[in-house]
């Protein structure tokens, strides 16, 4: 390197700093290490001369010395102690710890979900047992439960009745974990019969077996949404006049709280609640049309709205705008005489392709019904075709009031597409495609005197629904039909 280069690095590194540092530091040990031999070799000069003063004296100064060493074997105890305290206080910055995620597997999925309703059990089984007082499953125990209950409110005892039930509970949980057998229950327990696991799964297995998981863990998550969301909306006044009743109970609970004493209040809610627990709710559980009548609670709760059915309802509000709107300009320019309301709002409900009743070639008057508005997504398994492309087609499934419907989404020729008319269907029932999968299957088996193998409507999620309500719709055209022809 040349001298230019040196200079430079030199500058950039700081190296003379660096060295000037170095021997300060050097400096300040040589004297720290002279200041520690000076101070050693003065106690060991001050240590002889007190020993031949302290001679003559040791009687006198053992009390002493020994006070001397407790106060001191305290006062170092106090300072740690006090100094592992401030080190307990100091701050340190939080540490984000990043939590690896485990890969998706089938049976770690099962796993969990067999986990989740182990650890739900104890919660559900206490629900049940609250539900079987409630509806005086065992005349016996809900008669003496509920003279307990009203006569511990009734003399101010609730509170140390729960706390008793409590440490019972615990009592009984701590005999059955050291092996005694106790067993108490209002609701009789059923067995589920449980499948044991098997260790080698197939692809088809698996894929079955994560689907049924996916379709648990829906529909549990739905309704866990669904709670929340009501909540939610009773108190941010998306239904007015369902939330200024909660708000009139909640001036009405603050001003008795202001006025009233604390043991009176608490004495009534304790018997309203005994009651209605009792009393009241076993009568609307008998007669639902009393509970759809006067029970506040159950009324407001059914009628709060979660959010798919507030976006439902503005989203029917403005088709219902365009539609009056569009038909009155229709009227305005050439209306047909001959046309009803229902074939007009007919024509706004359109499919991927287009106008519904252009992509199947139907009448006007033909549309999706409300439950399969958006359709179901399946695979149309034509067992009568030998072609790979014509044997299976994806696509979406519709039922109308006459027709089952099946659009092709490969294609936008209508060749592709299938309608059925319902009445010449001749059976219909649920179907595996597989017979090797466990479960009931995803598909629909559909027979017509046009085809002589039945036409299969698989890998159905929702194939239940669609089952219920093909079938149905198929009983009331032909019992309809049949009475007619009658």
């Amino acid at each position: 390197l040349t001298e230019e280069e040196l200079r430079k690095l030199r500058e950039e590194t700081n190296a003379e700093m660096l060295r000037q540092e170095l021997e300060k530091e050097r400096q300040r040990r040589l004297e720290l290490e002279q200041k520690v031999n000076e101070v050693l070799k003065a106690r060991t000069e001050e240590v002889p001369a007190a020993q031949q003063s302290a001679k003559p004296q040791t009687q006198a100064n053992g009390t002493d010395k020994r006070s001397h060493t407790v106060c001191s074997r305290l006062q170092k105890w106090f300072c740690d102690k006090f100094g592992e305290y401030v080190e307990d206080f100091r701050f340190q910055p939080e540490e984000n710890t990043v939590e690896t995620e485990e890969p998706l597997s089938a049976r770690r999925l099962t796993e969990n979900m067999r986990r989740l309703k182990r650890g739900a059990k104890p919660v559900t089984n206490f629900v049940k047992n609250l539900s079987a007082l409630s509806d005086w499953y065992s005349i016996y125990t809900s008669a003496i439960a509920f003279i307990i209950y009203m006569n511990a409110v009734w003399h101010g005892w609730a509170i140390p009745m729960f706390l008793f039930l409590a440490i019972l509970r615990l009592s009984l949980n701590y005999l059955i974990a050291r092996g005694w057998r106790i067993q108490w229950s209002i609701v009789p327990e059923v067995s589920e019969p449980m499948e044991p696991p098997k260790e080698d799964l197939t692809v088809s297995e698996k894929f079955q077996l994560v689907l049924d998981v996916a379709q648990k863990a829906q529909n549990l998550f739905g309704k866990m949404a669904d709670i929340l969301e009501k909540i939610k909306n009773l108190f941010m006044w998306v239904q007015p006049e369902i939330t200024q009743k909660l708000y009139i109970t909640l001036w009405a609970a603050f001003i008795a709280s202001c006025f009233l004493p604390y043991r009176i209040i608490g004495l009534a809610m304790g018997l309203y609640a005994g009651i209605k627990f009792f009393l009241i709710d076993f009568i609307f559980k008998r007669c639902p049309r009393l509970r759809a009548k006067y029970d506040t609670p159950y009324i407001i709760w059914t009628s709060l709205p979660t959010d798919p059915q507030l976006k439902e309802r503005s989203n029917a509000t403005v088709s219902r705008r365009l539609q009056t709107a569009a038909s009155r300009s229709y009227v305005g320019a050439s209306a047909p005489t001959g046309i009803s309301k229902d074939e007009d709002t007919s024509r706004f409900h359109t499919t991927k392709r287009g106008n519904f009743h252009e992509v199947f070639n139907l009448s006007e008057n033909e549309r999706p019904l409300a439950v399969c508005e958006n359709g179901w997504r399946c695979c149309l398994i034509n067992r009568d075709r030998k072609m790979p492309t014509d044997y299976i087609r994806n696509g979406v499934l519709y039922v109308t009031e006459n027709y089952l419907c099946f659009e092709s989404s490969k294609s936008g020729s209508s060749k592709r597409n299938k309608v059925i008319k319902l009445t010449d269907i001749t059976d219909i029932q649920k179907y595996k495609v597989l017979s090797v999968l466990p479960g009931s299957g995803m598909g629909i088996a559909v027979s017509t005197p046009s085809t002589q193998k039945p036409l299969v409507f698989g890998a159905m999620v929702h194939r239940d629904e669609a089952f219920e309500t093909i079938f149905n719709q198929y009983v009331k055209i032909t019992s309809a039909s049949s009475s007619t022809e009658s």
